[in-house]
């Protein structure tokens, strides 16, 4: 399972950015709660959003609620972060992640160790 991100730069605070995140090999997509999350330098990765399957559920961080949305393609195996309204506080790598999900009955987390799969990550850049 590989799961590529992509779409992040440098912008301007106010700016909009949408990261991507395909998932290629042997994957089961549609079955997975897929995640974004961010580590700033010196910092402990955090969770930023997470989406289930067919999209019903999402769940955001308090820092981007209200700032971002998170959604999902099973037909492109790709999750989506659209950012807006950028803070130089959102400066970090973003990775993407996929939670295999277990049982019928789950809960959208944002614990780091619940992810089996992440992405090597992508540079979010705003300047002030």
């Amino acid at each position: 399972v590989q799961l590529q991100a992509s779409g992040g730069g440098l912008v301007q605070a106010g700016d909009s950015l949408r990261l991507s995140c395909a998932a290629s090999g042997r994957t089961f997509f549609s079955s997975w709660v897929m995640g974004w999350f961010r580590q700033a330098p010196g910092k402990e990765r955090e969770f930023v959003a997470a989406i289930g399957q067919s999209g019903r559920t999402m769940k955001y961080a308090n820092s981007v609620n209200g700032r971002s949305t998170i959604s999902r393609d099973d037909a492109k195996n790709t999750v989506y972060l659209q950012m807006s309204n950028l803070k130089p506080e959102d400066t970090a790598v973003y990775y993407c992640a996929a939670q295999r999900v277990r049982s019928e009955i789950y809960s959208l987390t944002g614990e780091v160790d619940e992810y089996d799969y992440w992405g090597q990550g992508t540079q979010v850049t705003v300047s002030s």
